[in-house]
């Protein structure tokens, strides 16, 4: 039995996850908590293994509850959010950049179309965290790392230029991307095309809480857009996302790729066709395979690969299965992505491909 405390304001609301999640036969809500203060109280005292939490609660709100418990009673936590404003849904972010797991919509009423399939995503979501490892929060202040020189990447007689990076991630990823954007400069000469794993009507407050701290603009990818130099595009709800040769961003309703919509592997796969040996593409921490085998191909083709070490990663599914495939020439940690990518393109930038 997975063991769950709903931490919610809401009388009302708070019974209803109750409901939802006790329906489930290998759940057991353990206990409630009105307030954040409430909630560190039942986490010590009931040790759950997984968390949902409120954000906006009185005395103590849902971000610094969330923190303190990540430096205390580490455990899963997974934001259960009730507004879908950008702005607000940003502020949800800062929770993530705290410790939390995953954010997720507060499923609508009983009868409404949407109830069922929350519903099951919020219960489903639920069971995957309780088997994630969690540990103490990084500290929230670190120096940034230096760049390595490109003979200790082993690319500097590379005479291919970096005309785009491609990064993937899921469960984990949003500090992990905020910390590789936040390290780039505004001038950085390649655009960046990013596929992040989150539930539905996330990723316009997602873009905008990693906007915060990037001097890079940073974009939701629209249909047909050219793709500029130093602006990261990030992957809207249900497309798949491709480049085309013309440096233009193809958004298409195809069909899910192991599950997924947008897909790390539909990008890769794009990517490696239209810029074969002058990309750079990545795998950050996320449960699953999506992406392994197109990092690989991407390799196989000449592109600079890296993925995000396990000490690291919150799941190391996606970067570890991308290591077994021998598909990854880099493993790295957050803060030493970031200068990487500074480091290859300011040596191989200037550098035409030989035709």
């Amino acid at each position: 039995m997975i063991k769950v405390l709903v931490v919610e304001d809401s009388p009302v609301v708070r019974e209803f996850l109750v409901h939802i999640l006790g329906s489930d036969p290998g759940i057991r809500v353990v206990g409630t908590a009105n307030d954040g203060e409430d909630a560190l109280e039942a986490v010590a005292r009931e040790r759950p293994d997984v968390i949902t939490m409120d954000i906006h609660m009185p005395k103590l709100d849902g971000l610094e509850a969330t923190r303190r418990i990540m430096e205390t009673h580490p455990t899963p936590i997974v934001i259960v959010s009730g507004s879908a404003d950008p702005r607000e849904v940003a502020t949800t972010f800062s929770a993530i950049e705290a410790g939390a797991l995953a954010v997720l919509p507060r499923p609508p009423g009983i009868g409404d179309p949407a109830h069922e399939a929350t519903a099951r995503e919020l219960v489903q979501t639920v069971k995957l965290m309780s088997e994630v490892k969690v540990v103490r929060r990084w500290p929230r202040t670190r120096r940034e790392a230096p760049a390595p020189r490109a003979t200790e990447t082993g690319l500097a007689s590379e005479p291919a230029r970096v005309r785009v990076v491609a990064i993937g991630a899921s469960t984990g990823g949003p500090p992990v991307l905020q910390t590789i954007l936040a390290a780039l400069p505004k001038d950085f000469p390649a655009p960046l095309l990013i596929v992040q794993h989150m539930a539905a009507g996330f990723i316009g407050g997602f873009v905008e809480w990693l906007a915060q701290s990037s001097s890079l603009p940073i974009h939701v990818a629209t249909q047909g857009e050219l793709m500029r130099p130093g602006h990261a595009y990030v992957a809207p709800d249900g497309f798949q996302m491709k480049v085309e040769r013309g440096g233009k961003i193809a958004l298409t309703g195809g069909e899910p790729e192991n599950g997924l919509r947008p897909s790390v592997s539909c990008l890769f796969r794009s990517v490696a066709e239209v810029y074969g040996c002058d990309a750079v593409a990545g795998l950050l921490t996320g449960m699953g395979r999506d992406g392994a085998e197109e990092l690989r191909l991407l390799k196989e083709k000449g592109a600079v690969t890296f993925v995000q070490d396990k000490d690291s990663s919150v799941v190391h599914g996606m970067p570890g299965e991308a290591i077994r495939l021998d598909a990854a020439m880099l493993v790295l940690p957050p803060e030493k992505i970031g200068a990487v990518l500074r480091n290859l393109a300011s040596n191989r930038g200037g550098k035409e491909r030989n035709s």
